[in-house]
């Protein structure tokens, strides 16, 4: 029985939609029984809903929001804070233990600022894992927000799929970004249940895949190919054990457990 940990990385939109939130954490407990699991996420609609209340411009570049040093710590305070502490009482009602976290506590990761155009966005990469692998070991559920820290102690955004494949790195842990879409579809609105990275240039170029699924592919296959492992793209209303199972959501292999003719063969 696989007892490796699971990292499963969930998007801000899921703090607006309470039952999808309970059965979540519900699905989470049942795996939590034989596997360590630690919960990444993001909070892009309520730091877009915070930064208008306050009059500030929120801008993007290659889809990273541009974070000058003097919006962090209202950012902290949404990813950090609100979302965390939403998603961690959440848990509790579920019968969890959480433990809110960001990327910077216990020294787990360390990050670099990107180029200056996108102000105060880092880059992540593993540090200790000692700290999380010992929350984890006493049954707690860490809840891990994308905030970092450079070495000189500047607060820094993380892109929330980066963040979980830096965690999940750290833990040699198996990887699940979810969202509010079930897969990868095909051009007849049909589940893919597995891609690569050739496939997912054809489908790209067919104009099949395109847009916010785009990037959510790219991320998952560069996330697969630095772990060496299948990253699943699936709903966080499907249940862990089946998406774990591959009975629901898409597998993105890494380039090392590719076929040589593209997992979609002449389908195209």
């Amino acid at each position: 029985m696989n007892s490796s940990p699971v990292v499963i990385k969930v998007g801000g939109a899921l703090l607006d939609d309470a039952a999808a939130m309970q059965k979540l954490f519900l699905s989470i407990k049942q795996v939590s029984e034989s596997r360590p699991v630690a919960v990444v996420h993001g909070g892009g609609p309520l730091v877009e809903t915070l930064m208008a209340s306050l009059g500030l411009a929120s801008t993007k570049i290659d889809g990273l929001r541009v974070t000058p040093d003097e919006h962090m710590p209202y950012i902290c305070g949404a990813l950090a804070g609100a979302a965390n502490k939403q998603l961690c009482a959440a848990a509790i009602a579920s019968g969890l233990t959480p433990v809110g976290l960001s990327l910077l506590d216990g020294n787990m990761v360390v990050c670099q600022p990107m180029a200056q155009k996108y102000g105060a966005v880092g880059i992540p990469s593993t540090a200790d894992a000692s700290f999380l692998k010992s929350a984890l070991a006493q049954a707690t559920l860490p809840i891990i927000s994308s905030i970092g820290s450079s070495p000189e102690g500047r607060l820094l955004n993380i892109n929330a799929d980066q963040a979980a494949t830096v965690v999940a790195e750290l833990l040699d842990a198996e990887l699940l970004l979810l969202s509010n879409v079930d897969g990868v579809l095909d051009a007849d609105k049909q589940l893919i249940e597995v891609l690569e990275q050739d496939s997912i240039a054809e489908l790209a170029k067919a104009g099949v895949i395109t847009d916010g699924m785009k990037v959510k592919v790219d991320a998952a296959l560069q996330s697969a190919n630095t772990l060496g492992l299948p990253v699943y793209i699936a709903s966080w209303t499907a249940d862990i054990t089946d998406i774990l199972n591959k009975i629901t959501g898409t597998q993105i292999l890494p380039k090392s457990q590719a076929p040589e003719h593209g997992v979609l063969g002449d389908a195209l």
